[in-house]
């Protein structure tokens, strides 16, 4: 994710873009990715060789934090882990100056929890983006209770020139999107887990016309990851959250997820669920659209977001939830 936000930084705005890592290693196979994305899109003439190599040349590295003097921006995108992205922010704040702002990226962590640590918490500001970066439009704008209007209409500008649609939300588990995929995986999971035929459950939903399945967008994401947010939203929401020990065992066991490549329930998977039991896809459908439902309408009483209208924006243009249904609260 961090490449693909320094090639979106550098691309759109033309502005000097500095990553940072743990190792010159690992930094210079993020410059490396960045080159042949460029190399790919100047083949596919979406930007010019020109172009490119102006971009190229915007986007540095270094491990020496003190090179981050004279930032105006700062983004982290390291793993879903509470102390490791207050430590990235404690290294490079002492650099900064009062007037930079602090993104984080975080899928499902509290901005309030990440800011404790800071000197001025009040620059920092959740700045969600959603995979493929070049692709979904959706910027999640999660202040904490310590944003200051200032950080929160810099958020608003800086989405906007990178070409994205910025939607303030709660700084509560999993925000919007995340909050609501995860109780789909959940309830996907839990019949699943409980011996339904996980095909069946997969397909449930497929005449919404989602783009993938619920087990496909599971492996696109990655098994480790979306185990991170299930657990977080678990304990969150014990009673509505599943933890799933199919999800657990994957992710012990380092498997790519449910599915083979052709999108059956592979062997290795297969082998630590209970006996299939026939189940009617009209039933799995309408209790995974009842628990979605059941989400939606706590969610818009906790106020994460003003309204329904926003919740589908969000699923529409960071989930690629199908257009042509007018989003998630009017599918059935």
């Amino acid at each position: 994710m961090a490449s693909q936000l320094a090639l979106t930084f550098a691309r759109q705005l033309r502005v000097p873009v500095l990553m940072t890592d743990l190792s010159a290693d690992r930094i210079s196979s993020a410059l490396h990715w960045i080159d042949e994305q460029l190399k790919k899109q100047v083949k596919r003439r979406q930007v010019t060789s020109a172009d490119a190599d102006e971009i190229r040349s915007l986007v540095t590295g270094t491990t020496d934090k003190a090179d981050f003097s004279g930032c105006d921006v700062v983004i982290e995108a390291v793993y879903e882990e509470l102390t490791v992205k207050r430590t990235v922010f404690a290294e490079v704040e002492p650099h900064l100056s009062e007037d930079a702002i602090l993104l984080t990226n975080t899928s499902s962590l509290s901005v309030q929890d990440i800011s404790a640590a800071l000197l001025n918490p009040g620059q920092l500001i959740g700045f969600h983006f959603f995979n493929p970066v070049d692709v979904l439009q959706l910027i999640e704008l999660v202040p904490s209770q310590e944003t200051s209007d200032s950080t929160l209409a810099k958020a608003q500008t800086l989405a906007s020139l990178l070409g994205k649609l910025p939607v303030v939300v709660k700084d509560a588990p999993g925000f919007v999107v995340n909050r609501i995929l995860t109780r789909l995986f959940s309830e996907v999971l839990m019949h699943i887990d409980r011996g339904a035929n996980p095909t069946t459950v997969d397909h449930a939903l497929d005449p919404l016309g989602l783009p993938m399945t619920p087990l496909s967008l599971l492996q696109f994401i990655g098994p480790r990851v979306q185990y991170h947010i299930c657990q977080t939203l678990h304990v969150a929401y014990p009673s509505r959250y599943h933890s799933s020990s199919s999800l657990n065992a994957i992710v012990t066991l380092n498997l790519p997820g449910y599915l083979t490549d052709q999108g059956t329930i592979s062997p290795e998977v297969a082998a630590l669920l209970p006996s299939p039991s026939p189940v009617e896809p009209e039933e799995i459908r309408a209790k995974l659209l009842s628990a979605l439902e059941e989400e939606i309408r706590i969610m818009l009483s906790e106020q994460v977001t003003e309204s329904r209208e926003d919740i589908d924006l969000c699923m529409i243009l960071g989930a690629n939830f199908p257009y042509h249904t007018g989003g998630l609260t009017w599918a059935r």
